[in-house]
Order: C-alpha cells, then sequence, then structure tokens
C-alpha cells in the first residue's frame, strides 16, 4: 500500500508543470522552476516524516483547490468523474435514471424526477432520500453517491428510500436520458410564441432554432426568449443563437487575454431566421455567462427589450485543459465584451478585500456605453433590464435559504399535505407565509448575519477580559434587535418567496413542463412581456 501512495506524489507534479504556459517559461523560468523545486522538497519531507499517516492523493488534491480558490471560482481542476459531468452538461447526453440529484451530508436526495423517465417510472418523488442502492449504503459510500445511480441503458439497480418518515423499496430501469436545452416552447396566445432555453450546450442554437421555426409556422408574430435561472455553457453557441436574429457579420462578444492566442472577435457566420420579429428576452440572477452574452448583445444592438431583474454578472471566459490520468483542469483564459464594449463582471477577484473575498464593483465605479441607437448601459454590475421586474434574489439571506434547502424542504412537506385539483389557479396566500415562517423556526434554520458575527466576537473578548457582566445585558438586547430586523427582511422579500415557493410546488404536482404552462397564465414577467409585444409603439420606444 505504501508504495502505491508514493507513486501518487509524482502524478500531480505533471499536473503543476501544466498549469504553466509557454509564455511564463520564456519569461519566468528560474522563478517557476525554483517555486516547483520548493514545492517537490516539501511534498516529498511531509509525506515520509509526518507524524501520522498521510494520503499523498487527498494533500495534493488540497493543495491544488487552495491555491485556485485564491484566483476565481471557475478555475478549478476536475478529476475523472468531473470531466464526465462537464461532458454530460455540454453534450446532453445522459445515461442514468432521468432526475435531479443532490448529494449532500451523506444524503442522495431526489430533486427533480424528470417525466417519464426511469426514476418516475418507478415512482420517485422529489424529496425522497435515497439510503441505499443495491447493496451499498448510501452513508458509508466516501465518493459521489450520485454515480451509484448511473449505468449501462436498460440495466436495473435496487433502491431503498426514506419518504416522509417511511423506508421503500423500488427497481429502477435505466435508460439513456437526453437533456434538452429548450424543454419547453408553445404559444401563449395566438400570435406570441414563448420559448424556455435552460443552458448552453452543443444543442442549444439548434433548438432554439427549432422552436422559432415551429412557432412561426403556428401564427407566431413576436417572440419571448426566457434565459431566467440559465447559468451558461458554450460560448459559440451563444453566438449561434444571437444569429437568429441579426444579420450575417454581427459583432457579438470579443474576448481579451494576456495570451493573444485568447483574443477574439466573434461575430454572426450564418444567414439569420428572422431580423425583424419582436424579441422580448427574460433574465433574472440566475441567468449567467453565455445567458449575459445573449442578452447583453441582444440588448447591445437594440434587437430585443430585455425585462427582469439584473443578471448575475460573469464576464469571464473558460477552457479546459486536458491533464494526465484523464484529469482537466478548467482555466479563466479572458474577459468578454458585449458589442458596446463592456464587460458586465460584478465581482472582482483580483482586489478583494481584507478577508480575502471577492468585492462587488461598486455602482460609482460602473462605466457607461452606448448601444446601437444610443441608449445608455453600463457595465460592472450584470445586464440591467430594459424594465426591471422582481427583486435582487442574490441577498445573503436568500443565499441561506437556497444553501438550507429551506424553500425545497417546504415544498416537500406541502405536497404530501394538500391536494390540489386546477393547478391552474394555485396560489399561494398570507397564511401559506405564516406556515413558512413557522417552518424556518422548526427547521431551526439559522442565518448569522456579518452584524452578529462581529457582536459575538466583542462579547467573546470582552469575557476574556471579564467585562462581559457590563455588556451582556446591552448585547442580548442587540441581538433581539437584529433578530427583529431578519423579521423584516422576510417580509421584504415575501413576494419573491412566495413565488419560489410556488414554482418548486407546482412541479411536484405538473413537473416542469407544467411549470412553464403555469407561466403562462400566472407570471408578471411573461404578462409584461406580451403586453409590451401587442403594442408595436411601446416596444419601440424602448428600443430608442
Amino acid at each position: 500500500m505504501k508504495q502505491v501512495l508514493k507513486r501518487k506524489v509524482y502524478i500531480p507534479l505533471l499536473v503543476c508543470v501544466l498549469f504553466i504556459t509557454t509564455s511564463a517559461f520564456k519569461n519566468d523560468f528560474f522563478e517557476i522552476a525554483k517555486q516547483i523545486e520548493i514545492f517537490t522538497t516539501l511534498f516529498k519531507e511531509l509525506n515520509m516524516n509526518y507524524v501520522d499517516e498521510t494520503n499523498p492523493g487527498d494533500l495534493m488534491d488540497t493543495a491544488i483547490k487552495s491555491m485556485l480558490e485564491d484566483l476565481d471560482p471557475y478555475t478549478r481542476f476536475m478529476n475523472e468523474q468531473d470531466v464526465e459531468a462537464a461532458r454530460i452538461n455540454n453534450t446532453g447526453d445522459y445515461t442514468g435514471i432521468g432526475a435531479k440529484v443532490r448529494t449532500q451530508h451523506n444524503k442522495l436526495v431526489i430533486v427533480e424526477p424528470y417525466k417519464d423517465y426511469p426514476a418516475d417510472k418507478a415512482g420517485l418523488k422529489a424529496g425522497d432520500e435515497i439510503i441505499k442502492v443495491g447493496e451499498i449504503l448510501v452513508e458509508n459510500y466516501k465518493e459521489d453517491a450520485g454515480n451509484l445511480l448511473k449505468g449501462s441503458p436498460g440495466t436495473s439497480i435496487a433502491v431503498t428510500y426514506n419518504r416522509q418518515g417511511k423506508t421503500q423499496t423500488t427497481s429502477i430501469k435505466r435508460a439513456a436520458v437526453e437533456i434538452k436545452a429548450v424543454p419547453h416552447f408553445s404559444l401563449i396566445d395566438d400570435k406570441t410564441g414563448y420559448i424556455v432555453l435552460s443552458q448552453f450546450n452543443n444543442k442549444s442554437s439548434a433548438e432554439t432554432s427549432y422552436a422559432v421555426r415551429d412557432l412561426k409556422a403556428q401564427g407566431a408574430e413576436r417572440i419571448i426568449l426566457d434565459l431566467r435561472g440559465n447559468p451558461g455553457g458554450l460560448l459559440h453557441e451563444a453566438v449561434n443563437i444571437v444569429n437568429l436574429f441579426v444579420p450575417k457579420g454581427q459583432l457579438v462578444v470579443t474576448t481579451k487575454s494576456k495570451v493573444k492566442k485568447y483574443n477574439r472577435t466573434y461575430y454572426t457566420k450564418n444567414q439569420p431566421l428572422d431580423t425583424e420579429i419582436p424579441l422580448v428576452v427574460l433574465i433574472d440572477g440566475g441567468s449567467a455567462s453565455a445567458s449575459e452574452i445573449v442578452s447583453g448583445s441582444l440588448q447591445d444592438l437594440d434587437r430585443a427589450v430585455i425585462i427582469g431583474s439584473r443578471s448575475f454578472g460573469k464576464g469571464l471566459v473558460q477552457r479546459p485543459k486536458p491533464l494526465t490520468y484523464g484529469t482537466q483542469v478548467k482555466i479563466t483564459i479572458s474577459r468578454y465584451y458585449t458589442p458596446s464594449g463592456r464587460c458586465i463582471q460584478s465581482l472582482d477577484y483580483w482586489n478583494r478585500n481584507e478577508k480575502g473575498e471577492a468585492v462587488r464593483v461598486k455602482q460609482e465605479n460602473y462605466n457607461e456605453f452606448k448601444t446601437k441607437n444610443g441608449r445608455k448601459v453600463f457595465d460592472g454590475g450584470g445586464i440591467f433590464p430594459d424594465v426591471s421586474m422582481g427583486v435582487n434574489e442574490n441577498t445573503p439571506i436568500m443565499t441561506a435559504l437556497s444553501n438550507d434547502n429551506i424553500i425545497f424542504d417546504f415544498a416537500t412537506r406541502y405536497y404530501y399535505n394538500h391536494s390540489i385539483e386546477d393547478i391552474s389557479s394555485f396560489a399561494l396566500d398570507d397564511s401559506d407565509f405564516k406556515d413558512f415562517k413557522d417552518f424556518l423556526i422548526s427547521s431551526d434554520f439559522s442565518f448569522e448575519t456579518e452584524t452578529e458575527k462581529k457582536l459575538y466576537k466583542v462579547l467573546e473578548s470582552a469575557q476574556k477580559e471579564e467585562l462581559d457582566d457590563d455588556i451582556e445585558k446591552e448585547f442580548q438586547e442587540l441581538i433581539q434587535q437584529l433578530n427583529n430586523i431578519k423579521s423584516v427582511v422576510l417580509e421584504e422579500n415575501k413576494a419573491y418567496l412566495l413565488k419560489q415557493m410556488t414554482d418548486e410546488i407546482v412541479k411536484r404536482y405538473v413537473y416542469r413542463e407544467g411549470l412553464y404552462d403555469y407561466y403562462k397564465i400566472h407570471d408578471a414577467p411573461i404578462k409584461k412581456a406580451t403586453d409590451i409585444l401587442k403594442n408595436p409603439a411601446v416596444y419601440s420606444d424602448y428600443l430608442r
């Protein structure tokens, strides 16, 4: 066993060497060679002499990830499993059970079964916790438990799961699963087409093109393209989608890097589908990267009205580089710029605060740019919609609720306690929101603000100095005031929270396909988009 471990010591050194570009070797060869030699010597001495048994693979994994964390969250090392996951995301092909699954704290939870795929046919539902796959207990499985569900089409696997405190078993027959980039398109009314684009894989532009042509054949004379929650993907697919609506030869995006070969300009290369059809693009805080290239370019070219809330603000481009033993490193190689010249990157990873955290570009530091028609647009903070609707969902408390899966768990409980006959008329009310707040208390949800953290540090220092008797009462009063403020924050975000809960609950009854149909009736941005598109004069005014 020790001999095998020693071999592992030398494998990651190749990874370190491959991180280094040719230009870096030419400019800083001595410094790079020196640092690698220091690291090699340290790594060897540590593994040979440390008091307890070490695992070189784990140590190196920590070293690599810690090194990359100092750069940005998108530059990361990918092992063989990560590489396969990235391939699935880019191609849309997947073999397994046909469900979105979450692995967390030694748990394997069904997040969303896809309609008519194996998990759905086997009776699994969102919220089911898988505790055993075959003869393997999930809690004892040290690697990614999600891999236990994968396998060749046609093979079966026995699954034991917990649902609302009851243990059940089922058998799942695996199948090839196609993850569509466009999971839904349909007519909202006789002349308005609605297209949902959920990701940018290598089928995105082809599926979007098909949807546009099909809707036009059905009578659509205007289009709503929904990019909300779309985290991005392949850059060239973003260019191709813009190309559907703008002429051949139009600049869409420019990338700039310290490495000259990565300095690229991307122009539309094909004949468009329709350069005149009125177009609205929907975005929100989950629209990132390629979604922002599409929405930002169409905004800069005055080709579409953008509706929703401010996008995520990712103006960086990554490229995977193959390493040894089937691994890869995905490196941020450049920044991208929309046709007006703006980079919408909102977090500055190269000028961090005293805690080492990336800071958001301040609004006073935004730069002004002009669209094709002379409208003002700005960099530094994502894509700002032409029609602002909704709230900024990237607040600390919203992030905490999301990280703790509170809304998901509430929706699970709601589903098993309520029967809904007509989902099209479903709506949550004030009593449901009160139930949600009570659920937060029963779930022991705790959200500690930065202010609280600092107050507790002050109290800790006071206790060490034996001064806490003098400030204990004032401290408790401040904490109580902060808790009261948290309750106010929940009320301020009531509309957003109710929408998130509604989305999650509706999916439980009618799957994601039914959620999009529900949107067409109830979603405020879609209603606004439809109203604008129905009035050509209003639509044109937004683009002047």
